[in-house]
């Protein structure tokens, strides 16, 4: 494949698991977790690479799903003492986050390993970080690992879609008759970590939260049906990969930030013109109102 096709695969594969897993964020009313994640995984990364000294391999994804759950259990756990979901997301968040870039000031040294990358990324050096796979030949490292997450994504919504449904619409029922909700909550928002990291390196954490929230926002506007929302928030995944890789050639900037740029063009595209919960609609059929994508 060519280095654009590589570049082009890498971010639509961010798009697809962001897309995906950002859809339950949105019903969840959760996006906010989304940068509080995004951001946190870095302690998680600064902490497996002190542990290691190895900027690549699982160690990573474990450190990184580690603190995306400890972000997750320290938000519920001020939450259920009386602390607003807003305020407990800014503290925890800012803070495990300013660890994380304490000890890269202080522990990490000459590693490539830096706020400025963490926060953009550098996607157009993905092509050349590469390794040799079997039946597929060479492939970038952070384009096979977004493979594996995206795989593991798609399996683990596709065998608890029913308890996902549920505990998303329904949370109280869910419990009711026995579904662990906790439980799965956990195991959503370790989803959330483990797409968050494997997008880190190549597009840093302002595309992953770009991508995590404005593509099933923008679904969320055109159906009321969930296997729909899912799969229109991977394809304005995918376009929003396309047209930013484009638009940053004909600007000459940043990549990853055209990328994210072109996710808030999709969702005020949406936000205008959707024929259902649209700006344009509700102003030619007044009272419409928005309704919350069915447990189809």
């Amino acid at each position: 494949m060519s280095y654009t096709a590589w570049i082009l695969l890498t971010a639509s594969l961010v798009g697809i698991s962001c897309g995906v897993v950002g859809v339950f964020l949105i019903l969840r009313k959760m996006a906010m977790m989304a940068d509080a994640i995004s951001h946190t995984v870095l302690l998680g990364i600064v902490v497996a690479y002190l542990l290691t000294q190895s900027l690549s391999g699982i160690h990573m994804v474990i450190g990184a799903a580690v603190a995306g759950i400890l972000t997750t259990y320290f938000v519920q756990w001020f939450h259920s003492r009386g602390v607003g979901q807003d305020a407990s997301i800014g503290v925890v968040f800012t803070t495990l986050f300013a660890i994380g870039v304490i000890l890269i000031a202080t522990k990490v040294g000459n590693a490539h390993l830096d706020v400025q990358h963490a926060l953009m990324g550098e996607i157009s050096f993905v092509p050349w970080n590469t390794v040799t796979v079997p039946m597929l030949g060479s492939i970038p490292l952070a384009t096979l690992m977004l493979i594996i997450v995206l795989f593991i994504v798609v399996v683990v919504i596709g065998l608890f879609y029913k308890e996902w449904k549920l505990t998303t619409f329904d949370p109280a029922l869910a419990a009711s008759i026995g579904i662990p909700v906790l439980g799965l909550h956990y195991l959503f928002m370790t989803l959330v970590s483990i797409t968050t990291v494997a997008s880190f390196d190549a597009v840093g954490a302002i595309m992953v939260v770009a991508m995590l929230i404005a593509p099933a926002a923008a679904a969320y506007l055109w159906t009321d049906k969930l296997h729909v929302m899912l799969f229109l928030s991977a394809a304005f995944g995918v376009m929003s990969a396309v047209l930013g890789y484009y638009f940053a050639l004909w600007i000459d900037s940043s990549i990853s930030g055209s990328m994210a740029f072109a996710t808030g063009l999709i969702f005020l595209i949406s936000f205008v013109l959707s024929p259902r919960h649209g700006m344009l609609s509700n102003w030619l059929r007044p009272g419409t109102k928005g309704q919350v994508p069915r447990p189809d």
